[in-house]
Protein backbone atom coordinates (compact mmCIF):
# COMPACT_ATOMS: atom_id res chain seq x y z
CA UNK A 1 0.00 0.00 0.00
CA UNK A 2 1.06 3.53 -0.87
CA UNK A 3 2.67 5.89 1.79
CA UNK A 4 4.40 8.65 1.19
CA UNK A 5 7.84 9.28 2.77
CA UNK A 6 7.40 12.27 4.65
CA UNK A 7 10.57 15.02 5.01
CA UNK A 8 11.26 18.84 5.89
CA UNK A 9 10.87 21.26 2.16
CA UNK A 10 14.51 22.51 3.13
CA UNK A 11 15.41 18.27 2.58
CA UNK A 12 14.17 18.56 -0.57
CA UNK A 13 15.48 21.90 -1.85
CA UNK A 14 12.33 23.99 -0.91
CA UNK A 15 12.44 26.91 1.54
CA UNK A 16 9.89 26.62 4.08
CA UNK A 17 9.28 30.71 3.80
CA UNK A 18 8.34 29.91 -0.08
CA UNK A 19 5.33 27.86 1.39
CA UNK A 20 4.52 30.75 4.05
CA UNK A 21 4.54 33.61 1.06
CA UNK A 22 2.43 31.15 -0.68
CA UNK A 23 -0.39 30.77 1.95
CA UNK A 24 0.16 34.65 3.25
CA UNK A 25 -0.32 35.84 -0.70
CA UNK A 26 -3.59 33.47 -0.71
CA UNK A 27 -4.93 34.88 2.07
CA UNK A 28 -4.18 38.86 1.39
CA UNK A 29 -6.34 37.86 -1.91
CA UNK A 30 -8.79 36.04 0.38
CA UNK A 31 -8.74 32.95 -1.35
CA UNK A 32 -11.00 30.46 0.28
CA UNK A 33 -8.47 27.75 0.54
CA UNK A 34 -9.75 24.36 2.11
CA UNK A 35 -6.08 22.16 1.95
CA UNK A 36 -2.27 22.37 0.55
CA UNK A 37 -0.59 19.11 0.45
CA UNK A 38 2.55 19.37 -1.85
CA UNK A 39 5.56 16.77 -2.77
CA UNK A 40 8.58 16.57 -4.06
CA UNK A 41 10.99 13.96 -5.26
CA UNK A 42 8.20 11.80 -4.24
CA UNK A 43 8.16 13.05 -0.28
CA UNK A 44 5.06 14.77 1.04
CA UNK A 45 6.82 18.17 2.19
CA UNK A 46 3.82 19.79 3.56
CA UNK A 47 0.14 19.21 4.26
CA UNK A 48 -2.43 21.22 5.32
CA UNK A 49 -5.96 21.77 5.67
CA UNK A 50 -7.77 25.09 6.49
CA UNK A 51 -9.88 24.59 9.49
CA UNK A 52 -12.94 23.85 9.50
CA UNK A 53 -11.58 21.18 7.04
CA UNK A 54 -9.15 18.36 8.66
CA UNK A 55 -7.26 15.37 6.69
CA UNK A 56 -9.95 13.30 7.17
CA UNK A 57 -12.70 15.71 5.48
CA UNK A 58 -14.52 14.15 2.45
CA UNK A 59 -14.18 16.78 -0.14
CA UNK A 60 -15.99 17.44 -4.07
CA UNK A 61 -13.22 17.17 -6.10
CA UNK A 62 -15.55 18.35 -9.38
CA UNK A 63 -14.05 17.73 -12.47
CA UNK A 64 -11.31 15.77 -11.49
CA UNK A 65 -13.45 13.54 -11.99
CA UNK A 66 -13.10 13.71 -15.63
CA UNK A 67 -8.90 12.51 -14.80
CA UNK A 68 -10.34 9.42 -12.92
CA UNK A 69 -12.42 8.66 -15.92
CA UNK A 70 -9.65 8.87 -18.62
CA UNK A 71 -8.01 6.62 -16.48
CA UNK A 72 -10.86 3.87 -16.24
CA UNK A 73 -10.94 4.25 -19.63
CA UNK A 74 -7.23 3.52 -20.15
CA UNK A 75 -7.83 0.64 -17.77
CA UNK A 76 -10.32 -1.05 -20.21
CA UNK A 77 -8.15 -0.44 -22.87
CA UNK A 78 -5.68 -2.60 -21.46
CA UNK A 79 -8.16 -5.10 -21.22
CA UNK A 80 -9.06 -4.88 -24.25
CA UNK A 81 -12.41 -3.77 -23.69
CA UNK A 82 -12.62 -0.70 -25.56
CA UNK A 83 -10.26 1.28 -27.82
CA UNK A 84 -10.37 4.74 -28.33
CA UNK A 85 -11.12 4.95 -31.95
CA UNK A 86 -13.82 2.99 -31.77
CA UNK A 87 -17.46 4.92 -31.99
CA UNK A 88 -19.27 5.48 -29.03
CA UNK A 89 -22.81 4.26 -30.27
CA UNK A 90 -22.16 0.67 -30.57
CA UNK A 91 -21.23 0.12 -26.71
CA UNK A 92 -24.86 2.26 -26.03
CA UNK A 93 -27.64 0.74 -28.25
CA UNK A 94 -30.51 1.23 -26.26
CA UNK A 95 -29.81 4.81 -25.85
CA UNK A 96 -29.72 5.54 -29.26
CA UNK A 97 -32.77 7.32 -31.02
CA UNK A 98 -34.49 4.79 -34.10
CA UNK A 99 -31.34 3.70 -35.86
CA UNK A 100 -32.74 5.53 -38.89
CA UNK A 101 -32.49 9.02 -37.26
CA UNK A 102 -29.05 8.66 -35.72
CA UNK A 103 -27.03 11.71 -36.75
CA UNK A 104 -24.19 11.18 -38.85
CA UNK A 105 -21.67 13.16 -36.97
CA UNK A 106 -23.07 11.20 -33.55
CA UNK A 107 -22.72 8.31 -35.53
CA UNK A 108 -18.57 8.80 -36.33
CA UNK A 109 -17.92 9.92 -32.34
CA UNK A 110 -15.15 8.29 -31.05
CA UNK A 111 -14.05 7.44 -27.67
CA UNK A 112 -10.75 9.23 -28.28
CA UNK A 113 -13.31 12.39 -29.88
CA UNK A 114 -14.93 12.44 -26.24
CA UNK A 115 -11.96 12.25 -24.34
CA UNK A 116 -10.20 15.08 -25.99
CA UNK A 117 -13.28 17.26 -25.66
CA UNK A 118 -13.95 16.63 -29.53
CA UNK A 119 -17.30 15.96 -29.37
CA UNK A 120 -20.16 16.98 -31.51
CA UNK A 121 -21.83 19.18 -28.76
CA UNK A 122 -20.81 22.32 -27.71
CA UNK A 123 -21.99 21.87 -23.98
CA UNK A 124 -23.51 19.54 -21.59
CA UNK A 125 -26.28 17.80 -22.88
CA UNK A 126 -27.94 16.28 -20.07
CA UNK A 127 -28.34 19.96 -18.29
CA UNK A 128 -30.93 20.93 -21.18
CA UNK A 129 -32.98 18.28 -19.29
CA UNK A 130 -31.86 17.16 -16.20
CA UNK A 131 -34.67 15.30 -15.07
CA UNK A 132 -34.46 12.76 -18.63
CA UNK A 133 -31.87 9.63 -19.15
CA UNK A 134 -28.75 11.27 -18.80
CA UNK A 135 -26.20 9.66 -20.82
CA UNK A 136 -29.61 8.90 -23.65
CA UNK A 137 -29.21 12.78 -24.53
CA UNK A 138 -25.36 12.29 -25.50
CA UNK A 139 -27.23 10.58 -28.18
CA UNK A 140 -30.28 12.38 -28.98
CA UNK A 141 -29.10 16.09 -28.38
CA UNK A 142 -28.88 17.61 -31.88
CA UNK A 143 -25.30 17.95 -32.43
CA UNK A 144 -23.70 20.97 -33.37
CA UNK A 145 -20.52 20.54 -35.21
CA UNK A 146 -18.27 17.09 -36.94
CA UNK A 147 -16.44 15.28 -33.93
CA UNK A 148 -13.20 15.89 -33.58
CA UNK A 149 -12.41 19.05 -34.71
CA UNK A 150 -13.23 21.68 -31.96
CA UNK A 151 -12.67 21.83 -28.44
CA UNK A 152 -15.72 22.64 -26.33
CA UNK A 153 -15.83 21.66 -22.80
CA UNK A 154 -18.44 18.90 -22.38
CA UNK A 155 -19.22 16.83 -19.35
CA UNK A 156 -21.81 14.97 -20.75
CA UNK A 157 -18.86 13.44 -22.52
CA UNK A 158 -16.89 11.75 -19.88
CA UNK A 159 -20.31 11.05 -18.06
CA UNK A 160 -21.49 8.74 -21.22
CA UNK A 161 -17.67 7.42 -20.81
CA UNK A 162 -18.23 7.07 -17.21
CA UNK A 163 -21.49 4.74 -17.70
CA UNK A 164 -19.09 2.36 -20.34
CA UNK A 165 -17.00 1.71 -17.59
CA UNK A 166 -19.93 0.66 -15.34
CA UNK A 167 -21.54 -1.06 -17.80
CA UNK A 168 -18.75 -3.17 -18.89
CA UNK A 169 -17.24 -4.04 -15.68
CA UNK A 170 -20.96 -4.47 -13.38
CA UNK A 171 -19.12 -1.64 -10.63
CA UNK A 172 -19.16 1.49 -9.87
CA UNK A 173 -16.63 3.22 -11.66
CA UNK A 174 -14.88 4.30 -8.45
CA UNK A 175 -14.93 0.84 -6.87
CA UNK A 176 -13.65 -0.65 -10.42
CA UNK A 177 -10.34 2.08 -9.95
CA UNK A 178 -10.21 0.80 -6.36
CA UNK A 179 -9.45 -2.54 -7.80
CA UNK A 180 -7.40 -1.88 -10.19
CA UNK A 181 -5.24 0.40 -8.75
CA UNK A 182 -5.73 -1.10 -4.99
CA UNK A 183 -1.77 -0.24 -4.55
CA UNK A 184 -2.29 2.96 -4.27
CA UNK A 185 -4.64 2.80 -1.43
CA UNK A 186 -7.49 5.09 -1.84
CA UNK A 187 -9.77 6.19 1.03
CA UNK A 188 -12.25 3.56 1.28
CA UNK A 189 -15.01 6.30 2.06
CA UNK A 190 -14.34 8.23 -0.98
CA UNK A 191 -17.14 7.63 -3.52
CA UNK A 192 -18.73 9.19 -5.87
CA UNK A 193 -22.57 11.22 -6.52
CA UNK A 194 -24.84 9.51 -9.19
CA UNK A 195 -27.00 11.17 -11.59
CA UNK A 196 -30.21 10.48 -11.26
CA UNK A 197 -30.58 7.46 -13.04
CA UNK A 198 -28.29 5.23 -10.95
CA UNK A 199 -24.88 6.62 -12.95
CA UNK A 200 -21.79 7.73 -11.31
CA UNK A 201 -21.49 11.27 -12.44
CA UNK A 202 -17.81 10.66 -14.48
CA UNK A 203 -17.66 14.37 -14.94
CA UNK A 204 -17.98 15.92 -11.79
CA UNK A 205 -19.06 13.24 -9.27
CA UNK A 206 -15.74 12.42 -7.11
CA UNK A 207 -16.14 13.15 -3.17
CA UNK A 208 -12.33 12.19 -1.80
CA UNK A 209 -9.82 13.42 0.61
CA UNK A 210 -6.93 15.67 -0.86
CA UNK A 211 -4.57 13.09 -0.10
CA UNK A 212 -6.38 10.50 -2.72
CA UNK A 213 -5.88 13.19 -5.07
CA UNK A 214 -1.88 13.29 -4.25
CA UNK A 215 -1.91 9.45 -4.58
CA UNK A 216 -3.46 9.57 -7.92
CA UNK A 217 -1.06 12.75 -9.31
CA UNK A 218 2.31 10.25 -8.31
CA UNK A 219 0.32 7.65 -10.34
CA UNK A 220 0.20 9.53 -13.38
CA UNK A 221 3.72 11.41 -12.76
CA UNK A 222 5.03 8.16 -12.51
CA UNK A 223 3.76 6.87 -15.59
CA UNK A 224 1.58 4.15 -13.35
CA UNK A 225 4.50 2.58 -12.02
CA UNK A 226 3.77 2.29 -7.83
CA UNK A 227 5.72 0.39 -5.78
CA UNK A 228 7.16 -1.76 -8.67
CA UNK A 229 3.62 -2.60 -9.75
CA UNK A 230 2.45 -1.23 -13.91
CA UNK A 231 -1.10 -0.42 -13.38
CA UNK A 232 -1.82 0.86 -16.73
CA UNK A 233 0.07 1.22 -20.01
CA UNK A 234 2.35 3.82 -19.74
CA UNK A 235 2.16 4.93 -23.29
CA UNK A 236 -1.70 5.52 -22.22
CA UNK A 237 -0.49 7.86 -19.43
CA UNK A 238 1.99 10.04 -21.92
CA UNK A 239 -0.93 10.28 -24.63
CA UNK A 240 -3.58 11.31 -22.02
CA UNK A 241 -1.62 14.28 -20.18
CA UNK A 242 0.30 15.44 -23.79
CA UNK A 243 -1.21 18.45 -25.68
CA UNK A 244 -3.18 17.11 -28.58
CA UNK A 245 -5.82 19.51 -28.57
CA UNK A 246 -5.97 23.81 -28.75
CA UNK A 247 -8.32 24.82 -25.70
CA UNK A 248 -6.72 28.84 -26.00
CA UNK A 249 -10.16 30.66 -27.82
CA UNK A 250 -13.01 28.84 -25.14
CA UNK A 251 -10.10 29.11 -22.13
CA UNK A 252 -11.12 31.93 -19.26
CA UNK A 253 -7.75 31.95 -17.99
CA UNK A 254 -4.39 31.57 -18.79
CA UNK A 255 -3.52 28.37 -17.11
CA UNK A 256 -6.26 27.04 -18.25
CA UNK A 257 -5.20 28.02 -22.24
CA UNK A 258 -2.03 25.51 -22.81
CA UNK A 259 -3.91 22.65 -24.25
CA UNK A 260 -5.65 19.73 -23.10
CA UNK A 261 -5.00 15.54 -23.36
CA UNK A 262 -7.39 12.98 -22.68
CA UNK A 263 -9.46 15.00 -19.53
CA UNK A 264 -6.13 16.32 -18.61
CA UNK A 265 -4.72 19.73 -18.98
CA UNK A 266 -1.45 21.25 -19.57
CA UNK A 267 0.10 23.81 -17.56
CA UNK A 268 1.74 26.75 -18.42
CA UNK A 269 5.13 25.12 -16.75
CA UNK A 270 5.25 22.15 -18.82
CA UNK A 271 3.49 19.78 -16.91
CA UNK A 272 -0.17 18.75 -16.91
CA UNK A 273 -2.90 19.73 -14.00
CA UNK A 274 -6.01 17.76 -13.24
CA UNK A 275 -8.89 20.66 -13.11
CA UNK A 276 -11.98 21.00 -10.95
CA UNK A 277 -13.98 23.91 -10.89
CA UNK A 278 -13.43 25.89 -7.45
CA UNK A 279 -9.97 25.39 -6.78
CA UNK A 280 -9.25 21.77 -7.13
CA UNK A 281 -6.25 20.92 -8.53
CA UNK A 282 -3.37 18.37 -9.24
CA UNK A 283 -0.23 20.30 -10.51
CA UNK A 284 2.51 18.42 -11.71
CA UNK A 285 6.32 20.06 -12.91
CA UNK A 286 8.14 17.77 -14.15
CA UNK A 287 11.12 20.33 -14.30
CA UNK A 288 10.88 20.72 -11.02
CA UNK A 289 9.82 16.99 -9.89
CA UNK A 290 6.91 18.61 -7.62
CA UNK A 291 3.37 18.20 -7.21
CA UNK A 292 0.78 20.68 -5.69
CA UNK A 293 -2.57 19.70 -4.84
CA UNK A 294 -5.03 21.91 -3.76
CA UNK A 295 -8.93 22.05 -2.13
CA UNK A 296 -10.49 25.49 -2.35
CA UNK A 297 -13.92 27.06 -3.08
CA UNK A 298 -13.24 29.68 -6.02
CA UNK A 299 -16.48 29.88 -7.45
CA UNK A 300 -17.36 33.28 -5.81
CA UNK A 301 -13.74 35.20 -6.63
CA UNK A 302 -13.45 35.97 -10.81
CA UNK A 303 -9.62 34.43 -11.84
CA UNK A 304 -9.58 32.58 -8.12
CA UNK A 305 -7.81 29.16 -10.02
CA UNK A 306 -5.44 31.85 -11.30
CA UNK A 307 -4.13 33.19 -8.39
CA UNK A 308 -3.38 29.69 -6.83
CA UNK A 309 -1.50 28.70 -9.92
CA UNK A 310 0.24 32.55 -9.70
CA UNK A 311 1.02 31.76 -6.25
CA UNK A 312 2.54 28.76 -6.85
CA UNK A 313 4.46 29.93 -9.71
CA UNK A 314 5.85 33.43 -8.34
CA UNK A 315 6.31 32.38 -4.55
CA UNK A 316 7.64 28.81 -4.64
CA UNK A 317 9.24 27.59 -8.49
CA UNK A 318 11.90 30.46 -8.40
CA UNK A 319 13.11 29.85 -5.19
CA UNK A 320 13.60 25.68 -5.39
CA UNK A 321 16.68 24.66 -5.21
CA UNK A 322 18.17 21.14 -6.80
CA UNK A 323 20.14 20.33 -3.94
CA UNK A 324 19.43 19.95 -0.34
CA UNK A 325 19.48 23.30 1.72
CA UNK A 326 20.46 24.09 5.27
CA UNK A 327 18.42 23.62 7.93
CA UNK A 328 16.60 27.22 8.68
CA UNK A 329 14.69 27.00 12.26
CA UNK A 330 13.61 30.44 12.15
CA UNK A 331 11.71 29.50 8.89
CA UNK A 332 10.63 25.80 10.22
CA UNK A 333 8.90 27.73 13.41
CA UNK A 334 7.29 29.96 11.23
CA UNK A 335 5.79 27.17 8.56
CA UNK A 336 5.01 25.27 11.58
CA UNK A 337 3.05 28.34 13.45
CA UNK A 338 1.62 29.04 10.07
CA UNK A 339 0.12 24.98 10.03
CA UNK A 340 -1.24 25.28 12.95
CA UNK A 341 -3.33 28.43 12.36
CA UNK A 342 -4.42 27.46 8.75
CA UNK A 343 -8.54 28.24 8.69
CA UNK A 344 -11.46 29.65 5.94
CA UNK A 345 -11.18 33.28 6.92
CA UNK A 346 -13.97 35.31 8.54
CA UNK A 347 -15.17 38.55 6.99
CA UNK A 348 -13.05 41.49 8.73
CA UNK A 349 -15.98 43.18 11.05
CA UNK A 350 -16.80 46.77 11.68
CA UNK A 351 -18.63 48.28 14.19
CA UNK A 352 -22.14 47.65 15.19
CA UNK A 353 -24.46 50.60 13.76
CA UNK A 354 -26.70 52.54 15.68
CA UNK A 355 -30.01 50.95 15.50
CA UNK A 356 -27.98 47.73 16.34
CA UNK A 357 -30.58 47.58 19.53
CA UNK A 358 -34.03 48.38 17.50
CA UNK A 359 -33.12 45.52 14.97
CA UNK A 360 -31.62 42.77 17.90
CA UNK A 361 -34.01 39.97 17.66
CA UNK A 362 -36.74 42.23 15.68
CA UNK A 363 -39.11 40.53 13.04
CA UNK A 364 -39.30 40.99 9.88
CA UNK A 365 -41.91 39.73 7.78
CA UNK A 366 -41.34 38.86 4.16
CA UNK A 367 -43.48 41.46 1.66
CA UNK A 368 -42.72 40.30 -1.87
CA UNK A 369 -45.54 38.44 -3.10
CA UNK A 370 -43.74 35.99 -5.02
CA UNK A 371 -41.22 34.54 -2.62
CA UNK A 372 -41.96 31.31 -0.52
CA UNK A 373 -39.99 32.66 2.46
CA UNK A 374 -42.21 34.44 5.78
CA UNK A 375 -40.01 36.41 7.94
CA UNK A 376 -36.56 36.84 8.94
CA UNK A 377 -34.98 37.67 11.86
CA UNK A 378 -31.17 38.59 13.04
CA UNK A 379 -30.63 37.63 17.10
CA UNK A 380 -27.18 38.55 18.21
CA UNK A 381 -25.24 36.74 21.58
CA UNK A 382 -21.47 37.85 22.15
CA UNK A 383 -19.60 37.08 19.30
CA UNK A 384 -22.09 34.68 17.56
CA UNK A 385 -25.30 35.61 15.38
CA UNK A 386 -28.05 33.41 14.47
CA UNK A 387 -30.50 34.14 10.96
CA UNK A 388 -33.27 33.18 11.73
CA UNK A 389 -36.03 32.51 8.65
CA UNK A 390 -39.03 31.02 7.54
CA UNK A 391 -39.34 29.00 4.40
CA UNK A 392 -42.34 26.95 3.20
CA UNK A 393 -43.93 27.66 6.81
CA UNK A 394 -41.04 25.91 8.34
CA UNK A 395 -38.59 27.79 10.76
CA UNK A 396 -34.88 27.35 10.18
CA UNK A 397 -31.55 28.73 11.90
CA UNK A 398 -28.15 29.95 10.77
CA UNK A 399 -25.87 30.82 13.05
CA UNK A 400 -22.46 32.60 12.20
CA UNK A 401 -19.29 34.06 14.21
CA UNK A 402 -18.41 37.78 14.35
CA UNK A 403 -14.68 37.74 13.50
CA UNK A 404 -14.82 34.13 13.82
CA UNK A 405 -16.24 31.32 12.27
CA UNK A 406 -19.06 29.30 13.33
CA UNK A 407 -19.64 25.71 11.90
CA UNK A 408 -22.83 23.95 11.39
CA UNK A 409 -25.56 21.87 9.03
CA UNK A 410 -26.67 23.97 6.46
CA UNK A 411 -30.62 24.25 6.15
CA UNK A 412 -32.81 22.68 4.25
CA UNK A 413 -29.88 20.48 2.43
CA UNK A 414 -28.22 19.28 5.64
CA UNK A 415 -24.83 19.98 4.53
CA UNK A 416 -21.53 20.98 6.57
CA UNK A 417 -21.15 24.68 6.60
CA UNK A 418 -18.68 27.38 8.34
CA UNK A 419 -20.04 31.23 8.26
CA UNK A 420 -19.32 34.22 10.11
CA UNK A 421 -21.06 37.47 9.33
CA UNK A 422 -20.08 41.51 9.35
CA UNK A 423 -21.18 44.54 9.29
CA UNK A 424 -19.77 46.93 6.09
CA UNK A 425 -18.83 50.37 6.16
CA UNK A 426 -22.62 51.25 4.36
CA UNK A 427 -24.03 49.28 7.79
CA UNK A 428 -24.86 46.33 6.35
CA UNK A 429 -24.37 43.37 7.10
CA UNK A 430 -23.18 40.39 5.19
CA UNK A 431 -23.62 37.03 6.20
CA UNK A 432 -21.26 34.63 4.35
CA UNK A 433 -21.51 30.84 4.60
CA UNK A 434 -19.09 28.85 3.16
CA UNK A 435 -20.62 25.08 1.94
CA UNK A 436 -18.34 22.05 2.53
CA UNK A 437 -19.50 18.75 2.07
CA UNK A 438 -20.11 16.99 -0.90
CA UNK A 439 -21.43 20.32 -2.47
CA UNK A 440 -18.86 22.65 -1.87
CA UNK A 441 -20.02 26.68 -2.81
CA UNK A 442 -21.36 29.60 -0.53
CA UNK A 443 -24.57 31.20 0.21
CA UNK A 444 -24.46 35.08 1.44
CA UNK A 445 -26.94 37.32 2.86
CA UNK A 446 -26.49 40.95 2.07
CA UNK A 447 -29.29 42.95 4.84
CA UNK A 448 -29.96 46.74 5.10
CA UNK A 449 -32.01 47.89 7.76
CA UNK A 450 -34.00 51.07 8.51
CA UNK A 451 -35.70 50.66 11.12
CA UNK A 452 -39.31 49.24 10.66
CA UNK A 453 -37.80 47.75 7.02
CA UNK A 454 -35.12 45.05 5.93
CA UNK A 455 -34.02 44.58 2.45
CA UNK A 456 -32.41 41.55 1.45
CA UNK A 457 -30.24 40.33 -1.25
CA UNK A 458 -29.56 36.54 -1.54
CA UNK A 459 -26.43 34.90 -3.71
CA UNK A 460 -25.50 31.68 -3.98
CA UNK A 461 -22.30 30.59 -5.79
CA UNK A 462 -22.82 26.54 -6.20
CA UNK A 463 -23.41 24.52 -9.21
CA UNK A 464 -27.03 23.00 -9.09
CA UNK A 465 -28.27 23.87 -5.08
CA UNK A 466 -29.62 26.77 -2.79
CA UNK A 467 -31.81 28.00 -5.87
CA UNK A 468 -34.00 29.13 -3.38
CA UNK A 469 -31.40 31.49 -2.29
CA UNK A 470 -31.11 33.75 -4.67
CA UNK A 471 -32.71 37.38 -5.73
CA UNK A 472 -33.93 40.64 -3.12
CA UNK A 473 -36.51 40.47 -0.70
CA UNK A 474 -38.31 43.43 1.13
CA UNK A 475 -39.80 42.99 4.59
CA UNK A 476 -41.29 45.13 7.16
CA UNK A 477 -41.63 44.48 10.72
CA UNK A 478 -45.43 44.57 12.55
CA UNK A 479 -45.77 48.33 13.83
Amino acid sequence: MLNFEKATPEETGVPSECIVHFIDRLQRRQIPMHSLLLMRHDKLVFEGYYAPCTADSLHRMFSISKSFTSIAIGLLIDEGKVSLEAPVIQYFPEKLPDKNNIHPWIAQMTIKDMLMMRSCHASTTYKLDMSSDWVASFFTTKPTHPPGTLFHYDTSAAHTLCALVEKLTGQSMLDYMKKKLHVLGFSEESYMIKDPFGVSMGGSGLVALPIDLMKFGYFIAHRGLVLGEQLISPSYIDLAVSPLTANCVPAPLPSEAQGYGLQFWRNERNGFTCYGMGGQLIIFLPDYDLICVTTADTQSIQGGNQQIYDALYEEILPFIQEKELPRNQEAEHDLHNKLASLAVRPLENTAAPEYFSDINGKIFYVQTETSDFQSFRVHFSENVGTLSFTYKHIDYDVQFGIAKMQTGIFPIYNLRYAASGAWLFDKTLLIKAHIIDAYVGCVQFQLSFRREELTIFMTKKEESLFCEFQGHLYCKALP
